[in-house]
C-alpha cells in the first residue's frame, strides 16, 4: 500500500480542477439552456435561439482563426438534462467550454508477482501532451455514440483489442473536472472502465495516435503518479481512483481518506457510466 504523502496525489486532483467559473467567462446559452462558458471575445453577443444560430457562431469563430477545426463532431448538451441541442467541432470545445464525454480504460493483468497495468505512450505528433503516458484505451465520445460504443471503437483503433474482449470491461466510475489549459476550458466527464486481460493478450497500436505499450507493475505506476508528471493530466485522476479501489492506496489511511474526499465531489456528475 502507498506510503506517499497525500500531497503527492492531491496535486493531480487540484490540477484537473483549476478552472474558476465563471471568472472572466460568460455563460453560453442555447435554446434557453446553459451549455458552456466562454471568454467575452469568443462568446455570442446574445443567447443563441437554436442549432442554426450556434452553427453560424462557430463558423464565425473559425473564419477568424479562433480555433483549428478537427472535423470531428461532439454533442452540445443541456447541462441540466443532458439532452443534445447541437453539434460542435472538437477543436472548438475548449473555446466555448461545453461539456464533453470521454472514456478511459484500465487494462489490468494479474501475474504471480502482483497486479500489472498496460501503459500507452502517446505519439510524438499528438497536439495535446505528445509523448506522455496514457491508458491502454482513452478517447472522446463523438456525436452519435455512447461511452460503451466509443470504448469498443477506440480499443480496436488504438490497441487492436477485439469487441468480444472489450465487452468484458466493467464500468467503475464517472469523474468530472474543469481545467484551464492553453487551448481553453475543458469540462470533461470521464467514463472509467476496468478490463482484466489474460497474460497472453498484448495490445498493438492500430493507428498513429499511440507510440507503443508497456506492461508496468502497479507499484511502478503508483510511483510515477506520486513523483512525476509523466502521465497525461487526466490519466492521473483515473489512476488515483483505481489505486483507491484496488487498495494500492490504503483507503482507510490518511492519504487514502484525503484522496477519496478530494475525488468525491467529482464522482457521478451529469450522469453515470
Amino acid at each position: 500500500m502507498s506510503e506517499f504523502p497525500h500531497e503527492a496525489f492531491l496535486r493531480h486532483i487540484a490540477a484537473c480542477n483549476n478552472a474558476v467559473l465563471p471568472g472572466r467567462r460568460v455563460r453560453v446559452i442555447l435554446g434557453g439552456r446553459p451549455v458552456g462558458f466562454a471568454l467575452p471575445e469568443h462568446a455570442p453577443t446574445a443567447p443563441l435561439p437554436d442549432a442554426v444560430a450556434f452553427d453560424a457562431h462557430l463558423a464565425g469563430l473559425a473564419r477568424v482563426g479562433a480555433f483549428r477545426p478537427r472535423h470531428e463532431l461532439f454533442d452540445v448538451r443541456d447541462e441540466a438534462t443532458g439532452h443534445a441541442l447541437a453539434a460542435i467541432d472538437r477543436g472548438a470545445i475548449p473555446l466555448l467550454g461545453t461539456l464533453a464525454d470521454g472514456v478511459h480504460m484500465n487494462g489490468l493483468v494479474r501475474r504471480p508477482d502482483g497486479i500489472h497495468l498496460w501503459v500507452a505512450r502517446r505519439a510524438p505528433n499528438k497536439k495535446l501532451d505528445p509523448g506522455k503516458l496514457d491508458h491502454i484505451v482513452a478517447g472522446g465520445v463523438p456525436r452519435g455514440l455512447g461511452p460503451r460504443e466509443t470504448l469498443v471503437k477506440e480499443a480496436w483503433e488504438e490497441a487492436s483489442l477485439t469487441p468480444d474482449l472489450v465487452a468484458k470491461a466493467r464500468p467503475e466510475a464517472v469523474l468530472a473536472y474543469a481545467i484551464d489549459l492553453a487551448e481553453g476550458l475543458r469540462r470533461d466527464r470521464i467514463h472509467v472502465y476496468d478490463l482484466w486481460l489474460p497474460e497472453g493478450v498484448t495490445p498493438r497500436p492500430n493507428d498513429d495516435e499511440v507510440a507503443g505499450f508497456d506492461l508496468w507493475p502497479i507499484s511502478a505506476v503508483l510511483e510515477s503518479v506520486a513523483r512525476t508528471e509523466d502521465f497525461k493530466f487526466n490519466v492521473n485522476l483515473v489512476l488515483i481512483d483505481l489505486f483507491l479501489r484496488l487498495g494500492v492506496i490504503d483507503p482507510a489511511g490518511a492519504t487514502g481518506r484525503r484522496a477519496a474526499m478530494a475525488l468525491q465531489p467529482l464522482r457521478g456528475r451529469h450522469g453515470s457510466a
